[in-house]
């Protein structure tokens, strides 16, 4: 059974920092790319950024670029989702996906996970 858990989730001030964890179960780690979506209330589900399966490149939204940092372990089937210098417009639900060896910033992921919630307030 695939398992993708986020954590890290949490209120924050503006301008401050909050680190995400997605702990993958159930899956080849080392065969997936690894993305963050985000959705906010009454909003459509968007790409925040993604990490290729093979060491390859990242890619990151316009809105995240040079705040927030994706990174992986795989040897702990983990990926992390560092976000600093955080805006009232980054809350949202925050969530984990892996795609089989394809890296994408749509939402064409074959797995999901529940979902962390990330609060900033003003």
């Amino acid at each position: 059974q695939v398992q993708l858990v986020e954590s890290g989730g949490g209120l924050v001030q503006a301008g401050g920092s909050l680190r995400l964890s997605c702990t993958a179960s159930g899956i080849t780690f080392r065969s997936y790319a690894m993305a963050w979506f985000r959705q906010g209330l009454g909003k459509e589900r968007e790409f925040v950024a993604a990490h290729d399966w093979s060491g390859g490149p990242t890619y990151y939204s316009g809105s995240v670029r040079g705040r927030f940092t994706i990174s992986r372990d795989s040897a702990k089937n983990k990926v992390y989702l560092q976000m600093n210098s955080l805006k009232p417009e980054d809350t949202a639900v925050y969530y984990c996906a892996a795609r089989w060896r394809e890296i994408a910033t749509t939402n064409d992921y074959d797995y999901w996970g529940q979902g962390t919630q990330v609060t900033v307030s003003s």
